[in-house]
């Protein structure tokens, strides 16, 4: 308890599955915790739950993420409540399915504005605020998609890779500032995402039969590692990708 004590996260995509994970454990860890998501009314509820256990610790935000105006309008509303951001955590995404044939332009800006762009104008908007405060943590939300083969992931694979590069990118030039930069790679995760992709029993339990650890994670698995990365227990770590996955990538 209380390894985030203290510190005012910020996270994107919080209306559900791992953005709601990561921001209840970070409440219960001791964190002020700004949950965003395009959805209002799922935002809200998920802070509504929050509040009812940890009273004030959770604000919902409406947060259009490819926007840089909103992440304007987002930080400060969250400094204003809770004071400096010192953990960022850019969970939000979408997933793009079309092949090489299926994709256009308009399709493959929608996952890369998303995607990246928004964890890189997050990141931007967000550094600022945490230079003021002494240093934080930046966690970006990857995919182990963007580092195993998976075909027909085309726009989604090259937004992750994006986000993989950016990382590193983004740790080599604030580590001076004391501000850590890590992307975590889930695999396959227990997530609305996950289920509009394998749409059968069968499916799904081809994907288990593929894991070594014989199971489709958790939300709050990958939530676990986020408030690793998140914490002071981690504050010799920046840089680094962080594959979360039941074994999957290894066989």
């Amino acid at each position: 308890m209380n390894r985030l004590q203290g510190k005012v996260a910020l996270i994107t995509g919080a209306g559900g599955g791992q953005g709601a994970a990561e921001a209840y454990l970070f409440a219960k860890e001791g964190a002020k915790v700004a949950l965003t998501d395009i959805q209002f009314e799922n935002v809200q509820a998920v802070a509504d739950k929050i509040n009812a256990e940890f009273p004030e610790q959770a604000l919902a935000l409406k947060h259009d993420v490819s926007s840089e105006e909103d992440w304007i309008k987002v930080i400060q509303a969250v400094v204003s409540k809770f004071g400096p951001i010192t953990v960022l955590v850019n969970n939000a995404g979408i997933l793009a399915t079309k092949s090489y044939k299926e994709t256009n332009i308009d399709y493959w800006r929608k996952g890369l504005d998303i995607n990246a762009w928004s964890q890189f104008v997050g990141i931007k908007s967000v550094v600022p605020i945490m230079e003021q405060a002494g240093g934080g943590s930046i966690v970006n939300i990857g995919s182990l998609a963007s580092i195993m083969n998976a075909g027909g992931f085309n726009a989604y694979t090259a937004s992750k890779g994006a986000v993989e590069a950016m990382t590193r990118s983004a740790a080599a030039e604030f580590g001076p500032s004391k501000i850590r930069v890590n992307s975590v790679h889930p695999g396959a995760i227990a997530t609305k995402m996950l289920t509009d992709t394998i749409t059968t029993d069968e499916g799904m339990k081809a994907v288990e039969a593929g894991i070594p650890l014989r199971r489709v994670g958790e939300p709050e698995d990958v939530a676990k590692l986020v408030l690793f990365l998140a914490s002071d227990d981690s504050t010799y770590i920046t840089g680094v990708e962080h594959i979360i996955d039941g074994g999957m990538w290894f066989v």
